[in-house]
Order: C-alpha cells, then sequence, then structure tokens
C-alpha cells in the first residue's frame, strides 16, 4: 500500500491537504496507526451506496409511520412529507450522538454496522435532503 509517513505529512502539512483535496486520498502511517485522509466529496462518492430504506405504514387515523431498515428508528407524521422529516431529524439526531459517543457506539456489535450511515447524514447535515432520500416501500399493518 502506498503509504506515507506521520512526520512527512507534518512537515509538509499544507502540500498534503492541497493534494488530498485536488488530486487523490492519502493513507498516512503514525507508527503502527493506519488511516486515510480524504476530501469530504471522495467519502460522499463512497457512501453513494448506502441508502435509508424504510416501511411506511398507514395508521387507522391516517398518519404515517416510517420504520427505517438500517438503525431502529421509526417515526409518524400527519402525512408522508411530514413523516419524512421527522425521520431525516431522527437520523441526523442520532448521527450526531453516535458521533458525540463514537468510541462507545462504533464498538458496540449492535450499532457497528451504522457506522456509513452515521457519516452519511453528517456529511449531508439536512435532515429535510434526508428525508427525501428515503426509499420508501409499503409495509403491512
Amino acid at each position: 500500500m502506498l503509504v506515507e509517513q506521520a512526520t512527512t505529512v507534518r512537515k509538509e502539512w499544507s502540500a498534503v491537504c492541497d493534494s488530498v483535496i485536488h488530486e487523490k486520498p492519502k493513507f498516512i502511517k503514525r507508527t503502527r496507526d493506519k488511516m486515510w485522509f480524504s476530501n469530504l466529496e471522495t467519502i460522499s462518492e463512497i457512501l453513494e451506496v448506502y441508502h435509508f430504506t424504510t416501511l411506511k405504514y398507514i395508521e387507522d387515523d391516517n398518519t404515517v409511520t416510517l420504520s427505517l431498515n438500517e438503525i431502529d428508528l421509526i417515526e409518524n407524521g400527519r402525512d408522508e412529507q411530514e413523516a419524512r422529516l421527522n425521520m431525516g431529524k431522527a437520523i441526523l439526531d442520532y448521527a450526531l450522538e453516535y458521533y458525540n459517543e463514537y468510541q462507545m457506539y462504533s464498538r458496540s456489535p449492535n450499532r457497528k454496522k451504522h457506522i456509513p450511515y452515521i457519516f452519511k447524514a453528517l456529511i449531508i447535515d439536512d435532515p429535510e435532503k434526508i428525508g427525501d432520500m428515503l426509499q420508501c416501500q409499503n409495509g403491512k399493518n
């Protein structure tokens, strides 16, 4: 693997940042630690294959409930648009909580697989956009 030493990166910080932003990501090694340094556009492209999918339920009172498949979140709204916005907010809130408690959540066996969805939500950083991108399938009541 093409790895740059942390010492070199530290000495040439501005040039390395410019290279990562304008050319390509870098792999960096510091003692036994290995890191990957990229711009947000690159990680967004990588995360493009991850989608937020929900099951949609029409309740007896005609409200809409969405159940997120990738993360255990459920939200309700007067209509689908409100339910989507509520789910977008819930996803972003969870992503922020996860990130703030990353050391604990990322090591939890039942939450480790949430990582790509967490970073996708954090990069989008807009509950309305997240809600609009939900792929909804009809659930069975």
